[in-house]
């Protein structure tokens, strides 16, 4: 594939708002899970939940679209210049050349939950208040990021579980090559409620304490939320001294199991091999890989599987969902910006809750940060329904 430039890239999670509160968080080890406290929840587990979220607001001409999910991409438009990347791209292409595609997995699935607590009760009606298309409806995301940053281009969200915002780096990538845009807009949100939280429970993924992925005592996960966006272009059109650039994607579904990874991790395996291919790279090529690694049992082990038998046992790897928790369908675009922002600043994350790693799983895990200049990183992002993409970064040539 043509080389994509990451012109600018913004965040908001656990850890803080804004690329540097991540990036402080994880050279210092500072994780962002905490005793669950959201909402009316009473489950024994560990959350990242962003902070400010309750008192953040939408300018007022957006104000249909309040809910949890759009005031989290609202903060996170909000950071690292990115409505003044967005805006210089508007300038330099055109409204109708920049393209909106985002992913969530809950979308305003909270708003549906607390107008349901509303409802009327002689005729069960929902508040006449409530907007569904706004803000639970899943394309409500794009419509609203695109409103907000005055884009007029191909708009649309994916909903792929928690590959959901990896995927739209591929679906960007599709639509500039086809001249259908010059620019995109990428990323998405994905926010906290209580169907999330209990259905987790329900399948008994949900650890009591903070994640610790890899380790031989791992016992679930701990979920979070979280939202970022890419601005990505040409790279002939963007590229820069220092910039980085999107090298490959990898999609694909191991079609095993609704909510269980193929146990000999073939469907990671193959989303990995495309995205070298599509890259022109090899497995050496890669100097580090951020890991989907959830903590539950079986998925680091068939993730440690595709990984051990593709790259061998030398290539280092870790998952930062110790520090954010499981953003679910926020993961992709919040692993691919912790995985740029240590390419920078040249060190590779640790984990803050594994201990002991597993010794059955073959994988160099990294228990502490290391410093090391890296070329070329992978992140990989994996969702229910066998739905599995890999994400290849590097320093534009």
């Amino acid at each position: 594939m043509q080389p994509l430039t990451v012109s600018r890239m913004c965040v908001v999670n656990s850890l803080g708002s804004g690329r540097e509160a991540t990036l402080e968080a994880l050279r210092t080890g500072r994780g962002g899970l905490k005793p669950c406290t959201f909402e009316t929840v009473t489950l024994e587990t560990h959350v990242g939940e962003v902070p400010g979220v309750d008192d953040a607001g939408l300018p007022a001409d957006l104000a249909p679209y309040d809910c949890r999910n759009n005031r989290l991409a609202n903060m996170a438009i909000g950071q690292d210049g990115f409505e003044a990347a967005v805006e210089a791209a508007r300038a330099k292409y055109g409204p109708h050349r920049v393209g909106v595609f985002l992913g969530t997995s809950t979308s305003g699935i909270l708003s549906t939950e607390v107008a349901y607590r509303h409802r009327d009760p002689a005729t069960g009606a929902l508040p006449a208040d409530f907007n569904f298309a706004a803000t639970h409806s899943t394309g409500s995301l794009a419509d609203f990021v695109s409103r907000r940053l005055g884009l007029e281009g191909p708009a649309f969200v994916v909903s792929s579980a928690c590959a959901t915002t990896a995927k739209v780096f591929a679906n960007a990538a599709r639509m500039i090559e086809a001249g259908l845009c010059d620019a995109a807009v990428v990323g998405g949100a994905d926010s906290l409620c209580l169907t999330t939280l209990y259905g987790f429970h329900s399948l008994e993924l949900v650890s009591p304490g903070a994640c610790a992925p890899f380790d031989i005592a791992r016992d679930g996960v701990s979920l979070g939320e979280a939202a970022g966006f890419a601005l990505l272009e040409r790279g002939e059109a963007a590229a820069h001294d220092g910039a980085v650039s999107l090298l490959g994607v990898g999609e694909s579904n191991d079609a095993y199991h609704m909510s269980t990874p193929h146990p000999e991790g073939l469907g990671a395996r193959l989303a990995m091999e495309r995205a070298m291919t599509r890259a022109g790279l090899k497995p050496s090529d890669i100097d580090y890989v951020n890991l989907h690694g959830t903590a539950t049992p079986y998925g680091d082990a068939a993730e440690d599987r595709a990984i051990t038998e593709l790259f061998g046992t030398a290539t280092p790897v870790s998952s930062t969902k110790g520090y954010t928790g499981h953003t679910l369908g926020a993961a992709g675009i919040v692993e691919a910006i912790i995985s740029v922002l240590c390419m920078q600043a040249g060190f590779m994350p640790g984990s803050p809750q594994t201990r002991t790693p597993d010794p059955a799983l073959g994988s160099r895990y990294l228990l502490a940060n290391e410093a090391a200049p890296l070329d070329r990183v992978m992140t990989n992002s994996f969702g229910f329904g066998g739905t599995i993409c890999s994400l290849i970064f590097g320093w534009a040539r």
